[in-house]
């Protein structure tokens, strides 16, 4: 079945219900507590990627810049798996990680993917990449959903 989306915003979820924002903010707030911010950043941006979430793509591409990550990183995100090198085993097993969490409709998370990010982080870190992984993906629903319009985009239409 096709369908023709109209890309208008939405109400805002955040406006009518600042209870559930301040929770996913406190949820976010947690699990990014000793989790490294660059492969925190690359979770939400591949997630972003997946999910097809405007709105979160450009808040973490932007934000990532700021933390000094290169563009050529960015730009080839999309296909880490195609790029011996260029990511760390400790992001590449975050990224795997990503994939099989926010893919979940396909499936389970594969006991090797599991198995390489428990190698790759420890009893205190991998708990807090899971829930970054799960935080995201609740934000890119939301965002989503609500057609939530880039804030560079919305920039530039003023």
């Amino acid at each position: 079945m096709t369908t023709t989306q109209n890309h208008t915003a939405r109400a805002s979820v955040w406006q009518h219900a600042p209870d559930v924002y301040q929770g996913m903010a406190a949820f976010q707030s947690a699990a990014a507590k000793g989790l490294d911010p660059v492969v925190a950043e690359l979770v939400k941006i591949r997630a972003s990627q997946i999910n097809k979430c405007a709105y979160c793509l450009d808040m973490h591409h932007a934000e990532a810049r700021e933390q000094g990550e290169t563009q050529l990183r960015l730009d080839l995100l999309n296909a880490w798996e195609e790029v011996e090198g260029l990511y760390t085993e400790r992001e590449r097993a975050a990224l795997a990680l990503t994939e099989s969490i926010t893919r979940l409709t396909e499936g389970s998370v594969p006991d090797e993917v599991y198995a390489c990010a428990a190698e790759q982080f420890d009893e205190a870190e991998l708990p807090r990449l899971i829930a970054q992984i799960v935080a995201i993906n609740a934000w890119n629903r939301f965002q989503v959903t609500v057609r939530a319009v880039p804030a560079s985009l919305a920039r530039s239409r003023v």
